[in-house]
């Protein structure tokens, strides 16, 4: 979809790039924004995947950071809100967002936004995020819209 920015009165999302999927890596198309502030500085990044893979679930279809001068304000959840609006523009029925268990923001971030817990999963032998980042769980999370 021509997305150029997601407003929620308070926080915009800039789109800064669109991904298209990658089958031999086993990439989803994808959108990146940058988070805005009401002043209209970049506070942070988040990003959106669209589809359904394996991966997906332990890797989640929205990813967020929140620059730390802007931490604290939900900046992270009104972007996640904002994204599954727009997921659900291209049909899609539920996503999925993870966190590591000791990334306590983040998982207070998924809470604050609506979605509900589903498990700690262990990640896959060949998972990326284990292979090239040593992460071994990921508490996962759901929201149908």
């Amino acid at each position: 979809m021509d997305i150029d920015r997601l407003t929620d009165g308070e926080i915009t999302l800039r789109c800064a790039e669109k991904r298209p999927a990658d089958p031999a890596k086993g990439f989803v198309p994808a959108y990146h924004f940058e988070i805005l502030s009401p002043a209209g500085g970049k506070a942070g990044v988040c990003d959106l995947r669209l589809g359904y893979t394996e991966n997906l679930y332990y890797g989640g279809h929205i990813g967020y950071t929140v620059d730390p001068p802007f931490r604290g304000r939900h900046y992270a959840g009104k972007a996640v809100k904002l994204l599954l609006a727009l997921a659900k523009r291209h049909g899609m029925d539920h996503l999925f967002i993870t966190c590591v268990p000791e990334n306590a923001a983040s998982y207070q971030t998924c809470v604050w936004a609506g979605g509900r817990y589903l498990e700690a999963a262990e990640l896959p032998e060949d998972n990326d995020m284990r292979v090239n980042d040593g992460k071994t769980r990921v508490c996962v999370f759901r929201w149908d819209i």
